[in-house]
């Protein structure tokens, strides 16, 4: 790791970013690069963790949105007007939100850094050398358009997914995922920072190691469950056949304790020698997990040629990929069907299941992004044979209730702000129940000519419109 890495005692850090909620528009200056000014690496150091005195249940009654008895909505999820409000600008292509108890916003960028936002104040946490090096165009690029500048350095990895302990600040570990560099190429792995530490850098420590990686379908998202379980989604990593072969950690769905071991629970799985940190497998590009208010798992996933998917996880289930991904593929199968596929690409990524009263319309549907789409999907799931939510708009919304689909639920997709934004990699709910969202428009991807923009990319928080 490089040295201009955040250094400060967990009284400063915590003082730093005070109780205050995110306001005011923060910057990040173009450092001219991943790592930021050219310094000398620190020497090699052993971590060391300092032991804390913390407890981490796994009741899932006790997390905070578990609702058994929650309600689909019956109608439509409008007025669909927001307004974003830019919180932070100039970001580097960021890939996810992660907030912590206390108030503090985590963000990773796919160039190598992490962030933490609090008060409209940007300050870096760490900045693994590990990862690999990833581009990210200019604001306002000479050529712009997905097909001019689609490939930039580093494809589809680098940093991703970022995490909160569950019983942070008693336990101030932070979570992430990236693309690291080894003497046999690239992998995937989830690491850990001690942010109270003075130098968070030398407490690094792999959680979770060996996921295949490739410059496409390196998948990425984790959070902490219902039950204070590390849930870590994986892509194929280019190789359909990672996904159906359970001895590899591509094209999955892991589900691991605090120090990425099994969590208990976890599913038997076929195959010769199945790992036992999958949850479920046969995923093309998973780039979301949440959970619905009785704490089933629900994530996004990238298809191939439209057919990207919302699913509902099973424990051991098989999802298909690369074998069964068409509807008459899915007829007659014994891998699990979705509860969305789509004929046109959305190319979905990271949400949540939203259940805040702040957009109340909003309220009990999933709420993720659009890549392709440029634009937020909001789904209602009602139970098959209920009352579906209505479609008035073929524009603007479609119902996914085949016979074939998953029959736990029907589902009725609405979206907004499209091309307003740009691509959307991220909407996350605050503890204080407002929807925020990250863009991802200087990957090389946008659509069209409009983005990116000279403030690209940006972290917005979504109100209601007056």
């Amino acid at each position: 790791m490089d040295t201009d890495t955040f250094r400060r005692t967990r009284r400063g850090f915590l003082a730093a970013i005070g109780a205050a909620g995110l306001a005011g528009c923060g910057k990040v200056e173009d450092e001219g690069g991943a790592g930021g000014p050219t310094t000398t690496p620190a020497a090699a150091v052993e971590p060391t963790t300092p032991e804390y005195d913390y407890e981490i249940g796994h009741d899932r009654t006790q997390w905070e949105h578990y609702d058994p008895d929650w309600a689909s909505p019956t109608d439509a999820p409008v007025p669909m007007a927001l307004e974003p409000e830019v919180l932070v600008e100039n970001l580097e292509i960021p890939w996810d939100l992660a907030f912590a108890p206390t108030g503090e916003l985590f963000v990773t960028e796919r160039t190598g850094r992490i962030h933490v936002f609090e008060g409209g104040d940007v300050e870096r946490v760490a900045a693994p050398d590990a990862v690999i090096d990833v581009e990210a165009l200019p604001p306002e690029p000479d050529d712009k358009g997905y097909w001019e500048t689609w490939f930039v350095e580093g494809g589809e990895g680098g940093m991703l997914g970022v995490a909160v302990h569950p019983a942070y600040p008693d336990a101030p570990f932070v979570y992430v995922y990236f693309t690291a560099e080894t003497d046999d190429g690239r992998e995937n792995r989830v690491v850990r920072f001690d942010v109270a530490a003075d130098d968070p850098a030398a407490t690094a420590e792999t959680v979770v190691e060996g996921i295949p990686a490739d410059a496409v379908h390196n998948g990425g998202r984790i959070a902490f469950g219902p039950e204070n379980y590390l849930w870590i989604t994986t892509g194929d990593a280019g190789d359909g056949d990672n996904a159906q072969d359970t001895s590899v950690l591509a094209g999955s769905v892991l589900r691991v304790d605090e120090d990425g071991d099994p969590a208990p629970g976890n599913p038997d799985l076929p195959g010769a020698d199945p790992d036992p940190r999958i949850y479920t497998y046969g995923h093309r590009n998973p780039q979301c997990i949440t959970w619905l208010p009785d704490a089933t798992p629900i994530i996004t996933e990238h298809g191939t040629d439209g057919l990207d998917e919302v699913n509902l996880l099973e424990p051991g289930a098989n999802y298909g990929w690369p074998d069964v991904r068409r509807p008459e593929e899915y007829e007659g199968s014994d891998v699990h069907p979705p509860l969305v596929s789509t004929e046109e690409s959305w190319a979905p990524s990271g949400g949540v299941f939203y259940t805040s009263e702040r957009v109340s319309e909003w309220r009990n549907r999933l709420v993720f992004g659009s890549l392709f789409g440029q634009r937020v999907n909001v789904v209602t799931l009602s139970p098959k044979g209920a009352e579906l939510a209505p479609v008035d708009d073929e524009e603007r919304g479609r119902h996914y209730d085949a016979d074939w689909h998953d029959d736990a639920y029907a589902a009725a997709a609405h979206w907004t702000l499209t091309d307003e934004l740009g691509r959307i990699r991220h909407v996350k709910q605050g503890p204080d129940g407002h929807l925020y969202a990250i863009t991802s428009n200087r990957d090389g991807r946008p659509r069209g000519d409009r983005f990116p923009r000279r403030r690209d990319d940006v972290l917005v928080r979504l109100t209601p419109a007056e």
